[in-house]
């Protein structure tokens, strides 16, 4: 189950960072309010999941996921620039996650 905390908690992550931007600097109530709530039940989640898991592998496949999404998301979402240089380096932050587990 904590693993299943875990990954819910990264998406909500990349929710939260999403909506952050869509608030233009908390001017917008709406997604000001979904980053607010997304940032507190990400943490909870996160939060349960380090009840069983190491702190080391929680917060690194949490901020991978929150990365890689984020990242993910600027492209496929909001048009951000697809650089090799940048494809590489989210690449290699999931095949970090990825070892992260495996080691685990």
């Amino acid at each position: 189950m904590a693993w299943i905390f875990l990954v819910i908690a990264g998406v909500l992550e990349v929710l939260w960072a999403y909506s952050m931007k869509q608030s233009e600097g908390f001017s917008r109530l709406g997604y000001s309010a979904i980053t607010i709530v997304a940032m507190i039940a990400s943490f909870a989640l996160l939060s349960l999941s380090m009840k069983s898991l190491p702190l080391g592998t929680a917060y690194t496949i949490w901020t991978g996921i929150g990365a890689v999404g984020a990242f993910l998301v600027g492209l496929l979402v909001l048009g951000e620039p697809a650089s090799a240089a940048r494809i590489l380096a989210a690449g290699l932050i999931v095949s970090g996650l990825v070892m992260m587990k495996m080691a685990s």
